[in-house]
């Protein structure tokens, strides 16, 4: 039922987040909410750095937390406490870990299309790595920081081919991608030929990722050893030595009963042995290894609370359950049908008898959280929990119709505390002329 283990029930019924009470927490910080466990969190790094240091070794790896899971200044004090990199997709992420002090030779910088404001940004922060995604940006990388006298740390973003077994919209290790340059069409080698001869860059890793929400552990294994061959082809070819892989993320977590992640010490076996004896194969020195969860991270340690404005009967059709919230603070069934759980925190242990879409506030017919969901009778005035949450929602959140974002409140050893305030309407005219 509870999807996570920060969440619990307790001697009135109640849904708990790291041992809080929900309803008293949405009764002290209103609705719409997220709620996130913070011990979680640096458990979950944790258990990411211990498996990565017993199966790979003890500093020749850096886990690092993709920002676009969630991002907030509070989540990189987190990370930089942990011992955790930090993946960064645009200039709004890279400021926000200035901000919050985060050690910047722990970052990278991905991204399809780098502005030059950011680039530049990135280079005078000193950032530890560029991932580059193209040849227009790899010479306009070149061109600045030869402009600045210095020379940028590069990984190329590489397309190993491999067809993840999830949603077309996150898949992005095929050739049909946005993002990177294709092994399969010799991409890869003109890239490398063509950076090779550039005096503001030097090629020091390769990275790929092959999509999100992955519940297999075969796609990894199988794009580490591409990967750990397109090391041992462009030594051969290039007497160019590759000291960094970085297997980017895309592990799967738990939004229904039906899903079934896989264990993170189960992954990170899977990659490691697959590059070590990759490796010994080709007779290559282990490169730093490099991974890159994100929603693993987060997503399991939130939820966000929500109160039934209305519920409309439609006979022999549907049922919708309207909440104060919706598109607005959760997308993601909107871009893509994204599953989730409900629950009712005030009677946590109801059945759920009844099947209903649950609808946002928004002025749009496809404003859902979900269109078949389980729970039991619900009336105005209930609250309504949506489980795993943590990931993707606050992150990806709008203002669509001018609704102000939610509060981001993290719980910590029997304590609560605001990360990220409430929006007001005036926040919401802020830059106006």
């Amino acid at each position: 039922m509870f999807l996570s283990p920060c969440l619990s029930k307790n001697e009135q019924g109640h849904l708990t987040i790291g041992g809080l009470d929900v309803p008293a927490l949405a009764k002290e910080y209103g609705t719409p909410l997220y709620l996130m466990d913070e011990n979680l969190i640096r458990e979950t790094c944790r258990a990411y750095n211990a498996s990565m240091k017993e199966h790979y070794g003890k500093d020749n790896f850096l886990v690092v937390f993709a920002s676009k899971a969630f991002c907030a200044k509070y989540m990189y004090r987190i990370l930089a406490e942990e011992g955790m990199g930090a993946d960064l997709v645009s200039g709004g992420e890279l400021y926000t870990a200035i901000q919050a002090n985060f050690p910047l030779d722990r970052t990278y910088f991905h991204g399809n299309n780098k502005t030059e404001q950011e680039i530049i940004l990135a280079l005078d922060a000193g950032i530890r790595r560029f991932v580059v995604d193209n040849r227009e940006e790899l010479l306009k990388l070149d061109a600045l920081a030869k402009e600045r006298n210095t020379v940028a740390d590069i990984s190329f973003r590489v397309k190993p081919g491999i067809d993840a077994h999830t949603h077309d919209f996150i898949q992005t290790g095929q050739i049909d991608s946005k993002f990177g340059v294709a092994l399969e069409n010799g991409e890869v080698m003109q890239i490398i030929a063509e950076a090779s001869k550039l005096s503001g860059v030097r090629v020091v890793g390769l990275h790929c990722h092959i999509g999100s929400q992955i519940f297999e552990t075969e796609p990894f294994g199988l794009a580490a050893k591409v990967m750990m061959d397109l090391i041992a082809d462009i030594r051969a070819k290039f007497g160019i030595t590759i000291d960094e892989l970085n297997l980017g993320g895309g592990f799967g977590v738990r939004y229904t009963e039906a899903d079934h992640p896989v264990l993170i010490d189960e992954i990170v076996s899977v990659l490691t042995d697959a590059v070590k004896e990759s490796a010994k194969e080709h007779d290559l020195e282990l490169p730093f290894l490099v991974i890159e969860p994100g929603r693993s991270i987060v997503a399991p340690s939130g939820i966000t609370v929500y109160t039934v404005g209305s519920v409309k009967e439609i006979k022999d059709v549907r049922t919708y359950v309207s909440v104060d919230g919706g598109m607005t603070d959760n997308p993601r069934y909107a871009l893509y049908e994204a599953e989730y759980t409900a629950v009712l925190p005030e009677r946590i242990e109801a059945e759920a008898t009844e099947t209903v879409a649950i609808a946002g506030r928004c002025c749009e017919s496809g404003d859902l959280i979900g269109k078949e969901m389980k729970l039991p009778p619900v009336k105005a005035g209930d609250l309504l929990a949506v489980l795993t949450t943590g990931a993707y929602n606050y992150s990806m959140s709008s203002h669509y119709n001018r609704v102000p974002n939610p509060p981001v409140v993290m719980v910590c050893d029997g304590k609560a505390k605001t990360i990220v305030r409430r929006e007001t309407y005036e926040d919401l005219l802020k830059n106006d002329i």
